[in-house]
């Protein structure tokens, strides 16, 4: 890092590694701190910014196993309990803190595809789930998830800010929505999409309660905030972590939900697609669900700044992958000139929202380094620098690293 001239570095800490019981009375992890001290300490010799991130999805299993996790209200006490020791041992030399990454992943993965932890998902999905309803389960964490973001800013704001002068937000991710057509119902059917991913937590952070679309299609499935819980939620972010990668078209759909299969992924009434007439809305990556749509980035942000008071924010993900060809001469693999084009489109798009005003201080591209991603594993690599998995994870820069570091210096 400190080679390629950045000046930041975003990780997140593993809750599970500095209590290893997930609560405090199950004792501190000494070794897990220690850790976590050294990496800061590396990090701001070098002339790097920490930006920190408590929550990645990786809960501590004995929460799991207890209680069931973020749709039970007892993991409201223990974030915070874990977020305050992250602040007590860290934030004096850590100034840019997100309480959680990607809620919207984590619930729509773990609660509605069953896909990730903890894997759960309606029966008549017939996905191989743990057990779980699709039409309450997301919507119940999602709503523990926020509450407990704004506990642990609560918390920061009234004991450490001050005396810290950090920063703290939320990181969320979203795609751009494009009407499947010029009808009004397919331009609903994209703003309704848009209410669904982004606004569900936008929303009641901004104004304390959920977008009306979602509170009329979910109906008594949307569990409600009380007058304290939305005071408590409404405002509690210094800043926006957007992470944007693609976007998809957005069609009307006429489904209505039987009682017995409601679902998150119907709610929303519209047919999500990467293609029209055959046509993808993108050039395609390795990744399925990612084409290249940087016009979105843009549009996204506008969007954010207009409909949710100017926020300060940091994009905090965007980039793009390749397939892992094992067969691959290492020199070859190094050149990913698709992911170059991928980040200048994208920093052209970025650039003209600055110009409108948009209020962005920072860019992390997603990844430094190739890594394990998800449920796709080793199968494709999102980094800027090569990790060779067969020879004791040696790193080389790819052709977007070099490039990265030129356009750093100009």
């Amino acid at each position: 890092m400190k080679n390629m001239g950045l000046d930041a570095y975003r990780f997140s800490i593993s809750w599970s590694r500095v209590l290893p019981k997930g609560k405090l009375s199950g004792g501190v992890n000494r070794e897990g701190i220690k850790y976590y001290n050294k990496l800061i300490n590396k990090l701001l010799d070098r002339g790097i910014l920490p930006f920190v991130t408590l929550f990645n999805w990786d809960l501590p299993q004995t929460l799991e196993d207890e209680y069931g996790g973020f749709l039970s209200p007892h993991i409201l006490d223990d974030f915070q309990d874990y977020a305050e020791l992250c602040f007590k041992e860290f934030g004096d030399r850590v100034k840019h803190w997100i309480t959680l990454n990607e809620p919207l992943s984590y619930v729509s993965q773990g609660f509605v595809r069953g896909q990730s932890p903890p894997g759960r998902c309606s029966s008549w999905q017939q996905l191989n789930c743990t057990g779980g309803d699709s039409g309450t389960e997301p919507y119940l964490a999602a709503y523990n998830q926020l509450l407990a973001h704004a506990l642990a800013v609560k918390v920061y704001k009234q004991k450490y800010q001050e005396v810290q002068k950090g920063i703290i937000g939320i990181s969320l991710n979203t795609n751009w929505y494009v009407p499947f057509s010029s009808s009004r119902h397919d331009r609903d059917a994209a703003l309704r999409a848009l209410d669904f991913k982004f606004g569900w937590f936008m929303d009641p952070l901004t104004n304390g309660d959920y977008p009306h679309s979602m509170r009329s299609l979910v109906g008594n499935r949307l569990p409600k905030f009380t007058k304290e819980q939305s005071k408590l939620v409404k405002g509690s972010l210094d800043f926006l972590g957007l992470n944007y990668y693609t976007a998809n078209y957005a069609a009307n759909s006429h489904h209505s939900n039987a009682e017995n299969a409601s679902s998150y992924l119907t709610d929303f009434r519209a047919n999500l697609t990467t293609e029209r007439n055959g046509i993808p809305i993108g050039p395609k990556a390795a990744s399925d669900w990612l084409h290249l749509y940087p016009r979105g980035f843009r549009k996204i942000l506008l969007y954010a700044k207009k409909k949710y008071h100017d926020p300060l924010i940091f994009i905090t993900e965007n980039g793009t992958d390749e397939l892992n060809n094992a067969t691959l001469p290492i020199k070859e693999a190094l050149a990913d000139n698709y992911r170059i084009d991928y980040h200048y489109r994208h920093f052209q798009y970025l650039h003209k929202a600055i110009k409108d005003g948009v209020n962005v201080k920072g860019y992390f591209a997603w990844s430094l380094l190739d890594n394990f991603e998800w449920s796709s594993g080793f199968t494709v690599r999102f980094g800027i620098n090569y990790v060779d998995y067969k020879n004791g994870l040696k790193r080389y820069p790819k052709f977007s690293a070099h490039w990265f570091k030129k356009f750093l210096k100009e």
